[in-house]
């Protein structure tokens, strides 16, 4: 066992006020780190005349005793170093406080009954109460709880699907956060389950016809484990209430010279239509449609290539609504009859703007939000495509939720930032006025904290927006303890939305920076692209440059930046700390995409190509992938800062096997006394559905690490603050 002594510098403590007093450091004890052995094996892989070395091969078998045993020892390490840490009680009592307030989201309807989602506070899952449309919704009552699947909470809901009468429930559960899904059918007047349980479902919703059953999608069980093994052959199946999984009807998929790794399935509001989108990566989807009214009628083809990201969004019996990106890289909308459906016949209905377009319908009109430099701004559209007006939102920030069925008079929105709580608004379609409907009664008050958008030159200035937040009256002495956090990749927009978590970082004087990188989806199409592949350094240099930023304008300095990402994020992080080792505190990579040689050879990985590319490509590609791939990018000699990586032991979307080898990697190669530790959550998945009190835990743990690793003996706010 190797044993490493960690100390940090003393510092005088700068005072100003009690609520803005200054960070302070002073001499800590020592934490003794008990790495465990991580054996090394001699396996090594030749890509186009390289021979590449993977010492930690034998990590990626989640199922070998080894793997087990080796898991079981690092997260000993890591709790042993994690219990030192003196406000880690602290941390986590104020985040339950906060953390526990009830939550309640916006009402729908279903057949006789009104629904809703309700968390009481602290609940691991969130419940769904009902009532009587039309009758007091305080007499509401429990009609699904989560909660009850398994006592720990690692049994979650995931998808619900009424039947069109609303007389039937199909939902989807996930059983310690994996992707796998089970499918339950229950009638809601009983809530009794009146079907067996359908299994071994994947990436899918549940779209009904008419009450007669319903489409899904998923891949044949795979050879070997179920959590890392390869799937690449997504297929629709059409379930019929009354009969067994094992009759259910192949729609779409399954040929072997016709692969889709992602192929969804959806019916049309008025049971018309069948809607078929195949896809092969993340990016890109085929479209085809099928009339359901018409007997053994066949699909018919209206985009037979991958070049856009395109799909139906409404129809008028046999006039289609289309949303698509196809020689509009912000998105438009377009109409075209069914019987002709192919781009040739395309007319634009609402073209395309300077602005990422994302409409929604309800009520018989469609809204259609555009970002902004990443705020929304949302108009209002009737079924001819004349503007009706733009919706008047609360302020400046993200809105989300402009749908309903066609029959509705009003809906039901959200608005937040990140110093705002998510509120939901009530909104009259006819009319266009909003009435404040929910408000969160939350121990926190956001009049005490600002946020502003700046815009910084990346490395090839490249004008990249970010949105800093923190307490108002914070000085710019380049000493406040800051979580630079960004993901740039797969078309995701970050968007202003609040967290409790960050919420209790600001408390403590933290600053929180979120900047769009290229990778990302707030300016189209151009903007994605311009992050992926061969690209993809953009990215990586966008975060660099957010960093330079906030320490050259005295946000923070090196002393007092962590960084952190998850998924495609983590890669992030662990490329920027493998590039820039000196230009942080502290790393924290959240289940990363981290072996870039390796990612596409487990579960679905291999969709995820179209921002990547693979090492198998052609020599460029591998050569560029091995030259930023985290893992194969640790080097001896160098000082990485303190890290904390974290994972969980059922992600089947970024296996951990990515982050169990470049914890290894970091742990035999790192030069000084900064601790490398990995954190792996048990029955827990990618991150959907976890549990509550883990992700507090896990909060508490992350806060904790990085603060004490900034040199904090105390926390920067004062205890007191943290007592009832």
């Amino acid at each position: 066992m190797k044993k490493i002594a960690l100390g940090l510098l003393t510092l005088s403590i700068i005072m100003s006020c009690k609520e803005e007093q200054k960070p302070q450091k002073q001499t800590k004890r020592d934490i003794v780190v008990n790495y465990p052995t991580t054996n090394k094996v001699d396996t090594v892989t030749n890509y186009f005349g390289t021979d590449v070395k993977d010492p930690y091969r034998w990590l990626e078998d989640d199922r070998s005793p080894e793997t087990e045993a080796w898991v079981k020892a690092e997260n000993k390490a890591t709790q042993d170093y994690l219990k030192n840490i003196p406000y880690r009680k602290e941390l986590k009592q104020r985040l339950e406080k906060l953390w526990n307030y009830e939550k309640i989201g916006a009402p729908f309807k279903e057949g006789d009954y009104t629904y809703f989602y309700k968390n009481n506070g602290l609940q691991n899952q969130y419940v769904i109460y009902r009532y009587k449309t039309g009758e007091d919704p305080s007499n509401a009552t429990v009609f699904l709880d989560p909660n009850t699947f398994k006592e720990d909470g690692t049994i979650s809901l995931g998808g619900t699907s009424f039947s069109k009468n609303g007389k039937i429930l199909a939902y989807s559960i996930s059983e310690g956060g994996s992707d796998w899904r089970k499918i339950l059918v229950m009638d809601v007047e009983s809530k009794q389950i009146i079907e067996d349980t359908l299994v071994d479902i994947k990436f899918s919703g549940m779209s009904w016809y008419k009450n007669e059953g319903f489409y899904y999608s998923s891949y044949d069980k795979p050879k070997g484990s179920e959590l890392s093994a390869k799937t690449d052959q997504h297929k629709v199946y059409y379930h019929k209430l009354g009969t067994p999984q094992k009759e259910d009807q192949l729609i779409y998929g399954g040929t072997e010279d016709e692969k889709h790794r992602y192929i969804y399935g959806s019916v049309t509001e008025d049971d018309k239509y069948l809607i078929i989108s195949p896809r092969v990566s993340t990016s890109g989807n085929k479209l085809l449609i099928k009339d359901l009214t018409q007997p053994n009628s066949s699909f018919k083809t209206i985009l037979n290539h991958t070049d856009s990201d395109t799909y139906i969004i409404e129809n008028e019996d046999s006039k289609l609504f289309i949303v698509t990106n196809l020689e509009a890289p912000n998105q438009k909308i377009v109409t075209v009859d069914a019987a002709n459906p192919t781009p040739e016949h395309w007319v634009d209905f609402i073209p395309e703007t300077k602005n990422v377009l994302s409409p929604s319908t309800a009520g018989g009109y469609f809204f259609t939000e555009y970002m902004i430099d990443a705020v929304s701004k949302v108009m209002q559209y009737d079924m001819t495509g004349k503007l009706i007006r733009e919706v008047n939102l609360p302020g400046i920030g993200s809105a989300g939720g402009f749908s309903a069925k066609k029959e509705d008079t009003s809906l039901y929105y959200s608005f937040t930032n990140y110093v705002t709580p998510g509120s939901i608004y009530k909104y009259n379609i006819k009319e266009g006025s909003s009435e404040l409907y929910r408000k969160p009664d939350i121990d926190f008050n956001p009049e005490n904290y600002e946020s502003k958008q700046v815009f910084y030159a990346s490395k090839d200035g490249t004008k990249v927006p970010m949105i800093i937040t923190h307490k108002k009256g914070l000085e710019l002495d380049g000493k406040n303890p800051t979580i630079l956090y960004g993901y740039g990749g797969f078309n995701v927009s970050l968007t202003p939305s609040f967290s409790i978590a960050n919420a209790v970082w600001m408390e403590q004087g933290g600053i929180y920076a979120v900047p769009n990188l290229r990778g990302g989806g707030e300016y189209g199409k151009a903007w994605h692209d311009a992050g992926t592949q061969l690209k993809k350094q953009n990215v990586f240099d966008d975060f660099i440059a957010a960093a330079e930023f906030l320490i050259d304008n005295k946000y923070t300095s090196s002393d007092f930046l962590a960084i952190r990402g998850g998924s495609n994020g983590g890669l992030l992080v662990g490329a920027t700390m493998t590039q820039r080792p000196d230009l942080m505190k502290v790393a924290i990579p959240a289940v990363g995409v981290l072996d870039m040689l390796r990612y596409h050879t487990f579960t679905a990985g291999a969709g995820w190509a179209y921002d990547y590319g693979t090492a198998e490509d052609n020599k460029e590609m591998f050569d560029y992938l091995k030259g930023y791939s985290p893992v194969h990018n640790v080097k001896k000699g160098v000082q990485y800062p303190a890290t904390m990586v974290t994972t969980s032991d059922h992600d089947d979307r970024v296996v951990p096997a990515h982050s169990f080898k470049f914890a290894a990697e970091l742990q035999a190669k790192q030069t000084g006394t900064n601790p490398t530790l990995i954190r792996i959550e048990t029955d827990a998945g990618h991150g959907a559905g976890t549990p509550v009190s883990k992700t507090i835990e896990q909060y508490a743990d992350i806060y904790g690490f990085t603060l004490y690793n900034m040199g904090f003996d105390v926390l920067p706010t004062e205890i007191e603050e943290f007592k009832d």
